[in-house]
């Protein structure tokens, strides 16, 4: 077996590689974080993944929505979890390693993940375990980094630098600044991952950093611009106003600074 280990914290990376190479598995990386892993992973036919669930930047979900289903190996998760919340994973073949683990459970986890390895089944199992790890999570954080794939490279946006989002025919147009990234996904599978009182959508085909509204203009027949603070301006459609109107409302009604300003917000005479 060829294995690629990803692990943020040095001690740990290294018992489960003595672990591995011990057990007679060949070690091709030793990843301190989400990104080496994926770099990792795109250079190496691996065919095993040991996983650190919770690792800064790219955590272990992402590093798995940013493969590609094909070139997914048997993963085995490290995982500081308690035991209820992956208790209900010890039906599938994709395994855990419950922080600490002994190297009995060690080699127990590797020859469930040799069982299924090739298995039509393994696709499956690895997207249902990341939905349901993911729900254990107690705070929602929001993913910090996009990782964008293309022609044999990976690239690594952060989320905060966003100013906004357009969906163009069959991919995303990220925009930062001057400069345009793509990145093939839906519009809705990429609002559904970012946090909703930061990313606001507001119109079937754009979604935008709400630290980057300079606030409303208004140009005729009830219709609305989003201004950002760089001068660019985006239509705001009628069928995403009211998700706009809450979004303010909320602001005005925390207590907190406003991400916008009252005085910048323009709204019809009956919205006053």
């Amino acid at each position: 077996m060829r294995a690629i280990i990803a692990e943020d914290e040095l001690v740990a990376r290294q018992c489960i590689s003595t672990m591995a190479k011990a057990y007679g598995i060949e070690v091709l990386a030793e990843c301190k974080n989400g990104e080496e892993a994926l770099l990792s992973l795109e250079k190496y036919q691996a065919d095993l993944l040991l996983l650190d669930v919770q690792m800064p930047g790219i955590d272990g979900f992402e590093v798995l929505r940013g493969m590609r289903p094909e070139a997914m190996p048997a993963v085995i998760f490290t995982t500081a979890y308690d035991q209820y919340a992956v208790r209900a994973f010890d039906h599938n073949a994709v395994d855990y390693l419950l922080k600490p683990f002994d190297e009995e459970r060690f080699r127990k986890a590797v020859d469930r993940a040799q069982l299924q390895m090739g298995t039509s089944h393994h696709g499956h199992l690895i997207r249902h375990l990341i939905s349901e790890l993911s729900k254990a999570r107690q705070v929602r954080t929001g993913p910090q980094r996009l990782v964008l794939r293309s022609r044999g490279q990976v690239t690594f946006l952060r989320v905060d630098e966003i100013d906004w989002i357009e969906a163009s025919h069959n991919h995303l147009k990220i925009h930062i600044g001057r400069d345009v990234h793509l990145l093939r996904q839906t519009i809705a599978e990429v609002e559904a991952r970012l946090l909703p009182d930061r990313f606001l959508r507001i119109h079937r085909s754009m979604i935008v950093n709400v630290d980057r509204i300079r606030g409303l203009e208004a140009c005729g027949y009830g219709e609305y611009l989003v201004v950002l603070h760089n001068g660019k301006k985006l239509s705001l459609s009628r069928g995403y106003r009211d998700r706009l109107d809450r979004f303010i409302d909320g602001l005005l009604a925390s207590g907190e600074p406003p991400v916008l300003s009252p005085a910048a917000i323009l709204r019809p005479p009956e919205k006053l």
